[in-house]
């Protein structure tokens, strides 16, 4: 009994000791671009290591005004909410209908999906881009948000159609029974049954968005249109970097993202604990 309670102690001690570390592995760039975008572009050359001799929060202030914070924040917030909508409502009929549907037909177009779900972006992305073009799609905040619609759907199809299995068909024969359309069962019925899973796949497309650099660059030619992150490359200059206003924007950037998580961060670890159960 000794034994295996020390066992136990010590495999407890290594997984605190293994988690600890790649916390602050994770957090340690986040430290340093904090550190950094509160000094003085001569102390952080010195030395990105030591603390400040004074805050330089006019660095913000400098960010702020470069990146036209309130526009690219906008634009973010446009892309990011019309994709991750735009992904829920096609992907929950999708993967409901498909898993409704016994038949070849609806397995051959879920095994479409799946395979779609695979193809690394990079070797797609020309001709997506191209296409885009020809589309008009190109340059806007609304035609960037229908390309990540389009990328992101495949996944969140595989995703809706395992949790779907989950959910006794009783519910629609009773349902059916009671007078209700199809397209009524579906919104007062299933979809309430899927906000886990739902949760899930807003969560995880909404960071993707957020944060994502390639595709905005290839897809947005106006700055009137840039995102956060693309807006905070402007300042990458050909012969020098403005490391003080580039580290303040990213920091700016990062605020959104870690005050909703604040903010709902119960929500979200529920919804990914249920989906990651029930998916």
């Amino acid at each position: 009994m000794r034994r295996s309670g020390r066992a136990a102690a010590a495999s407890r001690a290594a997984i605190l000791l293994a988690l600890s570390m790649a916390a602050v592995f994770t957090l340690f760039p986040i430290y340093m671009a904090l550190l950094n975008s509160v000094k003085t572009e001569g102390e952080m050359l010195t030395n990105v290591l030591s603390w400040p001799s004074r805050l330089e929060l006019l660095n913000y202030a400098d960010a702020y005004e470069k990146i036209d914070f309130p526009q690219s924040f906008k634009n973010t917030i446009v892309v990011t909410v019309i994709g991750v909508a735009g992904i829920v409502l096609f992907a929950s009929l999708a993967g409901y209908k498909m898993s409704r549907t016994p038949g070849r037909l609806s397995g051959a177009l879920f095994g479409l999906f799946a395979l779609s779900s695979l193809i690394p972006f990079h070797s797609i992305m020309i001709s997506l881009v191209r296409i885009a073009k020809g589309l008009h799609l190109q340059g806007t905040t609304y035609g960037l948000a229908l390309v990540y619609i389009g990328l992101g759907v495949a996944l969140a199809v595989v995703l809706y159609h395992g949790f779907v299995k989950s959910i006794p068909r009783e519910l629609d024969e009773a349902a059916v029974i009671d007078g209700c359309g199809e397209l009524r069962l579906f919104s007062s019925v299933i979809f309430p049954l899927l906000l886990p899973i739902s949760a899930t796949v807003a969560i995880l497309n909404a960071l993707w968005m957020w944060n994502d650099f390639l595709l905005p660059l290839l897809m947005l030619t106006d700055s009137d249109y840039y995102t956060l992150l693309i807006a905070t490359n402007m300042l990458f200059g050909e012969y020098n970097n403005d490391w003080s206003a580039i580290l303040a924007s990213l920091v700016l950037t990062m605020l959104p993202v870690v005050a909703a998580y604040l903010l709902l961060q119960k929500y979200i670890l529920s919804g990914i604990a249920e989906g990651a159960i029930k998916g």
